[in-house]
């Protein structure tokens, strides 16, 4: 079966519909791009300041913030206007959880990428996007924010890596212990039938 089909959950005769293929990418690029920007923004402060390697990871962050954007964007865009959902196999107070926690992950996700934007702007400098264009300050920031912005910037950042993190460990949890398919809804790649 491939990704935009059915798949059949373990221990049930059921028949449970799958994300879309471009719903499962746009899913798995974001996870990709959060935990790097996660880990290039922990790993420069081991890195001399001002040196080529840490700048260069800084610009690498920037780049790839702003590629997290564009999907965050387009993620969102194809959520309302273009894939129907598949529906949650959970009910109560579990799928409540599971769709506020979703709420708030695509929520804390937009912030970051809102609040590092306005922080680099801050410094009144535009946002290179690998070389290629720059995203320019729309309007002049005090230099007063940077503090704040920054605070509010790293403390997202932890909060989303921890939030993703139980996420991760909740689909584990289903797909190993309650065996009842929710992971394979957004597997990539052929599932056995």
């Amino acid at each position: 079966m491939n990704a935009l089909s059915y798949d059949r959950p373990a221990g049930t005769g059921d028949r449970r519909e799958r994300y879309d293929g471009i719903s499962i990418l746009l899913h798995w690029l974001t996870a990709l791009l959060v935990i790097t920007l996660f880990g290039l923004a922990q790993g420069w402060h081991f890195a001399p300041r001002h040196s080529e390697l840490r700048e260069g990871m800084e610009d690498l962050h920037i780049s790839l913030g702003i590629a997290l954007a564009g999907v965050i964007l387009f993620r969102l865009v194809w959520r309302l206007t273009r894939q129907r959902r598949p529906a949650l196999p959970l009910a109560g107070l579990q799928a409540i959880a599971a769709h506020m926690m979703h709420g708030l992950l695509y929520l804390l996700v937009v912030a970051q990428v809102v609040i590092g934007f306005l922080w680099h702007w801050s410094y009144g400098q535009g946002l290179s996007f690998f070389g290629l264009f720059s995203l320019e300050p729309p309007f002049a920031l005090s230099a007063g924010l940077r503090g704040p912005l920054h605070e509010m910037h790293e403390t997202n950042a932890w909060i989303i890596i921890t939030l993703a993190g139980l996420h991760a460990l909740a689909a584990l949890l289903h797909h190993y212990v309650l065996k009842d398919g929710l992971l394979r809804r957004m597997a990539p790649g052929r599932t056995a039938g």
